[in-house]
């Protein structure tokens, strides 16, 4: 059953706002003798706390070009911390419980101050740490052999990117240090495989992010397909614009030949269907008259329905869209919802790669994984295919 979005964000207030409480209580009844204020000043800062992302959301949506950039922060922040926060004290409680059962110990564990220091001693170096991490991208690199013969090309350099999330948290520096970073690459192509832009196209407009998207180099151009998050903001059709006037090629639904050696396939984002009230093509109709005795790469966002590009004789899928969970143990979850949720996945004569993405969206940290840019060495042979992954370097 899909919900309305007012739907959706009735269920986030209420459940955001009550966990707040949860841990607002908690580590008042621990703390409350330790700290140097009232219990209304207390609650307030609390609310405030919970409630920068909320806010800093509605008003970028209303006054895209002037986010507030502060509250975005604090509040982005603030979700990660309500999360880690939740789940510590929700295990403190759990804890308590069993030793009201078993008596292990001769205290109400969750009313110690030093369990509530500690836990939000942890909180705070895992939130410093989340972001180094998450500044920190590595490459990733694939050697991988398509069977089929590719024109005059031996082989293709390819540079897989996802996620990157443009907009108020993740700005033109960022992107200018990625683009450097890809250039250095040397590829022969640069596939840029969704949510390229977040949900906030103004910003992007405005300041100018296309000139450093213009400066990446690649022998056969850059591509790049939409991601949900450009559906989300309600910008598709903006973020196709902003992206062509940064030297890109958006495929939507569509395909092209490139180099006279291998077809490039780019898939409109399912959740196309969601926002705009249209369906998507259909894989079949998408690559309705291909030549398919040569090369099939696709890009399709989300790394959904492989089964589908593996009948139609897809060779090699690119996704992202997984962030493989950001933070942990997220990735418990998205490895249960995708056939796979990151790296490589050989089914057949399809070859799926899912990058972890490039940055960060919400919390602007990362915890158990690392952003990554992937580096694809793909060799047209009649040999079987295989691959070789061998390391992400810093």
């Amino acid at each position: 059953m899909k919900l309305s979005f007012m739907t959706f964000m009735t269920l986030f207030c209420l459940i955001y706002g009550a966990a707040n409480y949860y841990i607002g209580m908690r580590t008042w009844n621990a703390l409350a003798f330790l700290l140097p204020v009232s219990a209304t000043v207390y609650w307030c800062l609390l609310i405030f706390a919970a409630a920068t992302y909320l806010i800093s959301s509605f008003w970028n949506t209303y006054f895209p070009t002037r986010p507030l950039r502060c509250l975005s922060w604090i509040g982005s922040y603030w979700l990660a911390v309500t999360y880690y926060a939740f789940l510590f004290w929700l295990l403190i409680d759990v804890l308590t419980l069993i030793n009201a059962v078993a008596a292990l110990w001769p205290f109400q564990l969750n009313e110690q101050p030093w369990v509530a220091l500690t836990l939000w001693s942890l909180i705070a170096v895992l939130m410093g740490y989340g972001r180094w991490v998450a500044t920190h991208p590595v490459i990733t690199r694939y050697t991988i052999k398509i069977d089929k013969q590719a024109g005059d090309l031996s082989g293709l350099h390819a540079v897989l990117v996802a996620d990157v999330h443009l907009g108020p948290l993740v700005g033109a520096k960022e992107l200018t240090q990625m683009v450097t970073t890809v250039n250095q690459l040397q590829p022969d192509i640069v596939l840029l495989a969704g949510d390229m832009i977040d949900e906030n196209v103004p910003y992007f407009v405005a300041e100018n992010m296309s000139a450093p998207l213009q400066k990446i180099k690649a022998r056969f151009g850059v591509y790049a397909v939409l991601g949900n998050h450009e559906y989300i903001g309600g910008y598709a059709e903006q973020s196709v614009k902003a992206l062509e006037q940064s030297g890109i090629t958006v495929l939507r639904d569509s395909y092209l030949k490139i180099a006279d050696s291998f077809f490039l396939i780019g898939r409109d984002d399912r959740s196309c269907t969601r926002f705009t009230g249209k369906q998507r093509a259909s894989l079949a109709s998408v690559i309705e008259g291909i030549d398919p005795t040569q090369p099939l790469l696709l890009m399709d966002h989300q790394p959904a329905d492989l089964s589908e590009a593996q009948r139609l004789g897809i060779d090699l899928q690119l996704s992202g869209h997984t962030h493989r969970g950001q933070i942990f143990p997220n990735n418990f979850i998205t490895q249960k919802v995708f056939e796979i949720d990151w790296g490589y996945l050989a089914k057949q004569s399809l070859q799926v790669i899912v990058s972890s993405g490039y940055a960060t969206w919400g919390p602007p940290i990362r915890l158990g994984n690392r952003p990554e840019l992937v580096s694809i060495q793909i060799e047209f042979t009649g040999n079987a295919c295989n691959v070789k992954q061998g390391q992400s370097e810093e």
